[in-house]
């Protein structure tokens, strides 16, 4: 997820009450304040990266045969740190708010009224579970609650609701977990509703969720939004940070699916069991090129060690990709061999650490080389707009430097104008090139 560690908890066996095999969402990228610069973006998403980057070491399945979609708005929430926000609705009647769509997380969560000063203002009305007619508490002893380990096997008290409370780099959030009807989609004719979605019902967090309602987690585990739907697969295609109003596709099921000449399929390394690593979506990347000059990266830079510490992971919910240090700097040498231009210091404006001054504000960037992300069966290429951003006059690198030994991590700047796919069962991730907002 753009700049926050979340980790996620969701859960039970849900189905699509109307035996749709697939959710579909929007992403449409929206900026909310057009008077932020990209600098002012970069600067508040490379923030909360690092918080989050700092943090994480501290039913029925879709019917794989019926193709039915349904849809539902996201927006791309730029002045708050770079999140995708999907839109979705929950309870009966339904009350739909904006939660960020992470592949670095498991739980789904949004605040529940009351709620006291301990909790954030929100774009959205809060959602009441009194109001709703399917809302449960999910019973402490449920395989889905977290609070069955410590049950033991033992009979839950009488009443017991599980309480929850979870911490991410950039936050956190309490409350008790429920069961709940999630509705997917906006026209009525493409809607789903899928009841039994275990959720956390947030009474008290903090206030570095601005934008959102809330967050919703795609991550491996058994508790994201991707298993309890049984998806399988699912796929979305991320719009140019420029664009403001285009629409993209994120998409759960069987009609999650590339094909063409230029898909190309890299294998999942096998997440280590202790969460929340076993969230991850872990990636072999193997060198990388700046045009025609291959780094000279050791090949197992990017590995992922046996104690769970080291390797690379693809997240939609971080923002700026971070490189273990002796990959990126060589990266930033390459970049400083092909730039003329006189370097300045960004760290201020934008928290990155090879910035260049453009002649003018106004001043068109130079042509750069594209980037070759090589991994394992497949290479990635990048244009220069995906690892380089500019604006009010400075153009930097859009990158940063991660401790050597630490996890690195492809965030959702670079993934942007790229189809992607995510095959669960099959442990692939597949992509191609593409134009986000014609999809």
């Amino acid at each position: 997820m753009a700049s926050l560690a979340v980790l996620v908890f969701l859960v039970v066996c849900a189905t699509l009450a109307s035996g749709a095999a697939s959710v579909r969402v929007g992403l449409t990228r929206i900026h909310s304040d057009p008077d932020i610069t990209a600098p002012e973006f970069v600067r508040d998403a490379l923030r909360r990266d690092m918080h989050r980057q700092q943090s994480r070491f501290s039913g029925r399945e879709l019917a794989e045969s019926d193709g039915t979609t349904v849809s539902a708005r996201t927006r791309k929430d730029l002045p708050n740190g770079g999140e995708y926000l999907m839109t979705l609705a929950i309870g009966t009647p339904p009350l739909s708010y904006p939660a960020i769509a992470d592949t670095g997380s498991d739980l789904i969560w949004t605040q529940c009224a009351p709620c006291g000063a301990q909790c954030f203002a929100q774009p959205a009305p809060l959602y009441n579970p009194a109001s709703s007619t399917t809302f449960g508490v999910l019973p402490c002893n449920s395989s889905l609650s977290m609070c069955a380990g410590a049950l033991a096997g033992a009979p839950p008290p009488p009443g017991c609701a599980c309480m929850y409370n979870q911490t991410y780099g950039t936050g956190w959030t309490a409350g008790v977990q429920g069961s709940e009807t999630f509705t997917f989609g906006s026209a009525a004719a493409d809607q789903a509703r899928v009841p039994g979605i275990a959720f956390g019902c947030s009474n008290a967090s903090s206030s570095d969720w601005n934008g959102s309602a809330g967050l919703v987690g795609l991550g491996r585990g058994s508790l994201s939004l991707v298993s309890q739907l049984g998806a399988g697969r699912f796929s979305y295609c991320l719009t140019p940070f420029q664009d403001t109003n285009s629409t993209s596709t994120l998409l759960l099921g069987p009609s999650a699916a590339l094909n063409g000449t230029g898909v190309r399929s890299t294998p999942f390394v096998t997440s280590p069991a202790k969460a929340p690593m076993s969230t991850y979506y872990y990636l072999n990347l193997t060198g990388i090129s700046l045009g025609a000059k291959a780094l000279s990266i050791s090949p197992n830079a990017f590995s992922l060690k046996a104690d769970g510490t080291g390797g690379l992971i693809i997240d939609s919910g971080t923002t700026i990709t971070s490189l273990v240090n002796a990959a990126y700097q060589q990266v930033r040498a390459a970049v400083q061999s092909l730039v003329t231009l006189p370097t300045t210091d960004g760290s201020d404006s934008t928290g990155l650490d090879l910035c260049y001054a453009l002649p003018t504000p106004t001043s068109a960037p130079p042509a750069m080389p594209s980037m070759t992300l090589h991994f394992d069966g497949a290479d990635m290429v990048l244009p220069a707009d995906s690892y380089m951003i500019s604006g009010s006059g400075v153009w930097c690198l859009a990158m940063r430097n991660q401790t050597d030994g630490a996890m690195s991590t492809f965030g959702n700047y670079q993934q942007q104008n790229m189809h992607i796919l995510y095959d669960v069962r099959k442990e692939m991730l597949s992509f191609a090139p593409a134009k986000c907002s014609t999809l």
